[in-house]
């Protein structure tokens, strides 16, 4: 009986937790203050990415079943962070300006070997659309679609840039529309520079990136043989842990606990490049009207 309490108790906490996060939530509109509490809780529950939420569903479900079987209450957030969050925390981190790089250095160089046959920028960007690396194939695509319908070539690169919305996209598009609007006249030199200039980058960002992820790597070391051992404790040496039983030392495993997560968010934080500004930002008509 005390173990169904438990787990009525562990599901109220969760539910209060909850129901106070997203209280706490910014309200940006009048509109969504008539919205009620807990369609706006399904809303914010369906912005987090599928996989995630089925890990911390999982976790919340395996923390009550923890709670109800051992009397552990730190267990009901210890077990989602432990599923849910850590490995978030502890994964690789995408490289999208790396990314972003190597597709450009591609187009470009492809770009360049087209332009040098006497071909127009524009004529070039319809022979070698078949060629455009993914990353950049669905945005060239409506460029030459633009171009097709009597864009104008600056129009049409505004609108790329738009569309990749990067601040190194911007860099070489900007290049693009200048070329263009001189009729082709060292076209073929210009690429080739800024191709250069795009390796020399890549390199750059290549090195800084190695080692960014040399102390995330030793911090997954570290946490897995952390868990690890604490894992053999439990089965081998559960004695050792009797002082985490007391409600004391419950709170200070959470304070602990907490602290250790909170160092693994902020050194994803430091590890996570900047966003660089961009260069090629169409201005809303309001907006020039105001700085005139």
């Amino acid at each position: 009986m005390s173990a169904g309490y438990a787990a009525i108790a562990a599901a109220m906490i969760i539910a209060g937790i909850f129901t106070a996060i997203v209280g706490l939530l910014p309200v940006d509109s009048a509109a969504e203050r008539s919205i009620s509490l807990g369609i706006r809780a399904r809303h914010r529950w369906r912005g987090i990415p599928k996989p995630m939420r089925w890990r911390l569903g999982a976790g919340l479900t395996l923390g009550v079943v923890v709670l109800a079987f051992t009397g552990f209450a730190p267990g009901v957030l210890l077990v989602p962070a432990l599923i849910a969050v850590l490995p978030e925390l502890l994964r690789a981190q995408r490289q999208p300006e790396i990314e972003m790089l190597e597709a450009l250095d591609r187009w470009i160089r492809v770009l360049t070997a087209s332009v040098r046959t006497g071909k127009s920028v524009p004529q070039a960007l319809r022979s070698t659309i078949s060629q455009a690396p993914p990353l950049l194939a669905d945005a060239l695509r409506g460029l030459v679609m633009r171009l097709d319908d009597r864009w104008t070539l600056r129009d049409g690169l505004q609108q790329v840039a738009d569309e990749l919305d990067s601040a190194d996209a911007d860099s070489v598009l900007a290049a693009l529309i200048l070329v263009g609007e001189r009729g082709g006249v060292g076209a073929s030199t210009t690429l080739q520079a800024l191709s250069d200039s795009i390796q020399d980058r890549l390199r750059a960002i290549r090195e800084i990136a190695a080692e960014r992820a040399k102390p995330q790597f030793v911090v997954r070391q570290v946490t897995l043989i952390t868990l690890g051992s604490v894992a053999a404790g439990l089965v081998f040496a559960p004695g050792y842990f009797q002082s985490f039983t007391t409600p004391l030392g419950q709170l200070l495993m959470l304070v602990l606990s907490a602290c250790y997560l909170g160092s693994l968010y902020a050194l994803r934080r430091i590890a996570t490049p900047r966003r660089r500004e961009r260069i090629l930002i169409r201005l809303h008509p309001l907006e020039v009207n105001a700085d005139a």
